[in-house]
């Protein structure tokens, strides 16, 4: 099976801090929180808002009608509204463009148009930014719009950039680029604290205020090559499968603001005097949930409103997600649900940049298949998309791996779709991933060979640090 030569925008760890990594988190593990069904569900009709401000509870109760699939029982999509709100402070927004994004060459040209167009400011937030082809377009490209009087303010992860050049960076400033570094791997070089565990594993571009991207897909020559029409990089490179969405409409300043507390705890220079919250107008339907994870945070907000959707759930979970490692949680709600008559299925990888993560997922398919979860590896492409559509009404796309790091020790944002439009959207992406893929059925897996057996349960032994 052939191994990428990219490393894991995951599992990028430099030479000796593997070591410093587990020595940090046992002095002090981190724990998740206990999620129950019925967790502060509201009675109330759950506060939408829109460009202007928040909406009556009279038209937040017209918007939750267009959102119900014709003649689909209104419960299932208010149970999940309910959820969604009572988790977390921030917003529901309505009037949101959504836009899905598959692979890398159709994000890049998008990403690219939206740059193109920017006319005040350009806000990036990224995990890898590949010294590359690919990474020296987008430096090319924020470089231009820089010099035209656009500012650009650029957030890198120091680990998962460990491996760009210097002189990379030194360009893009050298230009105006303003640049923060998250979490330096030097400690005497950290303005705002440092902890060796803690990495920003968010995938953000904001331009203008007005439009955003945000999924899985780094800045990096892998994304090349698309998965649906099975193009690789070369011969014993496979495509890269990946979902990114855009969006243009109100929920963007949320977005904004997430952005901006980053640089902001990271004690970034002042950012230039821009328009960073314009008005915003509907640009489309959609009612979107901007969700962010920190590890600063006393849980993670998307952990919570994963699993409160999967225990919520009353016929179908669909999930395609990169590195699948769950916790005991997690694992509980996906044979719970499905002990209860939902329709779970997963999409995971048949290859990874990781084996380790790789083996260590495929830990717990005896116990999932036993519970009638239905589990496919894709095929043909390395999957590296964090997607999930619950019950057609429920949508989320975004950065968070479903393992331990991500729901303890990294930023991770997603944005959760709601209504049954997207949902389709969704479903349909589903059934072609499913397509591309082999389901792993029970008798087979029981055949497995005994050497397989120890590969697994040696990587669930590093479960907690992946």
């Amino acid at each position: 099976m052939p191994t990428p030569s990219s490393p894991s925008d995951s599992r990028r760890w430099p030479s000796g801090l593997g070591a410093a990594m587990v020595a940090s988190s046992l002095a002090a593990c981190g724990s998740l929180p206990r999620i129950v069904p019925d967790m502060g569900r509201p009675t109330s009709t759950p506060r939408i808002e829109a460009g202007h401000g928040p909406l009556s509870a009279e038209r937040s109760r017209q918007i939750l009608e267009t959102l119900r699939k014709p003649n689909g029982e209104p419960t299932v999509l208010e149970r999940h509204i309910a959820l969604e709100a009572a988790l977390d402070d921030s917003p529901l927004v309505a009037g949101n463009k959504v836009t899905l994004l598959q692979d890398g060459p159709s994000t890049y040209d998008a990403m690219f148009a939206a740059i193109r167009d920017a006319r005040d400011h350009i806000n990036m937030e990224t995990y890898i930014l590949e010294d590359d082809e690919i990474g020296h377009r987008f430096a090319d490209a924020l470089i231009e719009r820089q010099r035209k009087g656009v500012q650009v303010n650029l957030i890198c992860d120091a680990v998962g950039t460990l491996a760009t050049a210097p002189q990379f960076f030194e360009r893009l400033k050298a230009a105006g680029v303003q640049l923060v570094v998250y979490n330096p791997i030097n400690p005497l070089t950290a303005p705002a604290g440092w902890d060796v565990n803690q990495r920003d594993h968010r995938k953000l571009l904001v331009v203008d205020g007005r439009t955003a991207f945000l999924g899985g897909i780094n800045i990096s020559s892998v994304y090349s090559g698309g998965s649906l029409d099975r193009s690789p990089r070369g011969e014993n490179e496979p495509p890269w499968r990946d979902t990114d969405l855009q969006i243009d409409g109100p929920v963007v300043a949320q977005l904004q603001k997430l952005f901006i507390a980053t640089w902001t705890s990271q004690q970034g220079p002042p950012l230039a005097k821009r328009q960073y919250f314009p008005k915003l107008a509907a640009r489309g339907s959609e009612v979107v949930h901007a969700i962010a994870g920190s590890p600063d945070e006393p849980y993670s907000l998307i952990y919570a409103t994963l699993i409160s959707a999967i225990q919520s759930a009353q016929k179908e979970v669909l999930l395609t997600n990169a590195y699948f490692v769950p916790d005991p949680q997690t694992l509980k709600a996906l044979t719970d649900a499905a002990d209860r008559g939902v329709n779970v299925s997963l999409i995971l990888p048949s290859m990874s940049d990781s084996q380790l993560v790789l083996n260590a997922g495929r830990s717990y398919y005896g116990e999932l298949l036993r519970h009638g979860v239905k589990i496919h590896e894709r095929q043909s492409a390395l999957l590296h998309a964090k997607t999930a559509v619950i019950d057609g009404v429920w949508s989320t796309v975004g950065s968070t791996n479903l393992d331990w790091r991500s729901f303890l020790h990294n930023q991770e944002l997603n944005a959760v779709v709601l209504g049954s439009a997207f949902g389709d959207r969704m479903r349909a992406a589903f059934e072609r991933d499913i397509a591309a893929s082999t389901q792993i059925t029970l008798e087979q897996w029981e055949a497995r060979s005994i050497a397989d057996r120890v590969k697994q349960s040696f990587g669930r032994l590093w479960q907690y640090w992946l």
